[in-house]
């Protein structure tokens, strides 16, 4: 187990834990605070108050943290359970390979802050905050603590990962169908909630079977692939991309009228219109068609999508390499 020391440096920390990256889960049964009752651990709070040992905190750190395989539930316990030791006012994690970032606690000045690997495995990077200074003695502990959660910890990233996976297209790297469907309707709910417009672009890249037909799959397959990173490219860090089947894509623009839409459109098209492409030295012309819908008061997702996919078809029977907007 490897743990490297960085300087201290000010991030600001908010006074609840959020995590980026993930989709919310709704209606769910905790069977993490379940299992916990069932080892005894049900009165955290209470806990909290009672004097503990390091080696008694490292015991039941051991058992707790190996109660879930969520990273914020796992961080979340680690980060309670260590102040019932050493005195902490907030406590940050971020993995970037992982798009991962928590947050507990609230702004303090003194940090210390720890690069976590373990058998050469980068496990992400961890900061305790305080406004008192830490010192050598609370360094100690500190790390003696964090030997209990790397192995939990890495269980998480492995599973997170793995769900991650489930959800994405392998070969383009954007959001695959069962994404697109839990996403879209997550949305569409969001919207109307908050009054918010909503809209969706329908591309399909222009002649893809001639490319396929003529230069083999697996050039058809780098292509699709360089279509979806320029249209990520081009797309702000809200905005998603699903594959919705063969050469066609979905992008999901959240709070986004229908004339930042059409513009958002237009400048996909341009950038993959000026896609340099080539095959054996040789250039091979992309372009894209697009439909446009903006979500309607009342609509409901499948006539959203219906909406966009009716423009794509008359983006293509126009001439293609164009944007048609949904009436």
């Amino acid at each position: 187990m490897e743990f490297a020391l960085e300087p201290s440096s000010s991030l600001h920390a908010h006074s609840r834990c959020r995590s980026m990256g993930q989709l919310p889960q709704n209606n769910t049964i905790d069977f993490d605070a379940a299992k916990l009752q069932r080892m005894g651990f049900a009165n955290t709070r209470q806990n909290a108050r009672q004097p503990i040992s390091l080696a008694e905190l490292q015991r039941q750190l051991s058992l707790q943290l190996q109660t879930s395989l969520e990273a914020e539930r796992i961080l979340d316990l680690f980060f309670r359970e260590v102040q019932r030791l050493i005195p902490l006012d907030a406590l940050t994690y971020q993995h970037q390979g992982s798009d991962l970032r928590l947050e507990f606690g609230k702004r303090a000045s003194h940090s210390a802050g720890y690069r976590l690997s373990h058998d050469s495995e980068y496990l992400g990077e961890l900061t305790f905050r305080r406004n008192q200074r830490f010192s050598d003695h609370d360094l100690a502990q500190l790390e003696s603590l964090l030997a209990s959660l790397m192995f939990p910890l890495r269980n998480a990233l492995l599973y997170r990962r793995a769900i991650q996976n489930a959800l994405r297209d392998p070969l383009t790297d954007t959001g695959n169908r069962i994404a697109m469907d839990q996403v879209l309707q997550r949305e569409v709910d969001m919207a109307r909630r908050h009054l918010q417009p909503l809209s969706l672009l329908m591309l399909d890249l222009d002649h893809f079977k001639r490319i396929n037909d003529t230069y083999g799959h697996s050039t058809g397959d780098e292509v699709l692939k360089a279509v979806a990173t320029t249209l990520k490219e081009q797309l702000r860090n809200v905005d998603m991309v699903f594959r919705f089947g063969g050469e066609e894509f979905l992008v999901l623009l959240s709070n986004t009228s229908r004339e930042a839409a059409e513009m958002i459109g237009e400048r996909l098209r341009k950038a993959v219109f000026q896609l340099q492409f080539l095959v054996q030295g040789h250039p091979i012309e992309l372009s894209i068609s697009l439909g446009c819908a903006s979500l309607l008061p009342g609509e409901s997702v499948d006539s959203l999508l219906r909406r966009a996919d009716n423009a794509l078809y008359t983006a293509k029977r126009s001439g293609r390499n164009r944007l048609t907007m949904a009436g």
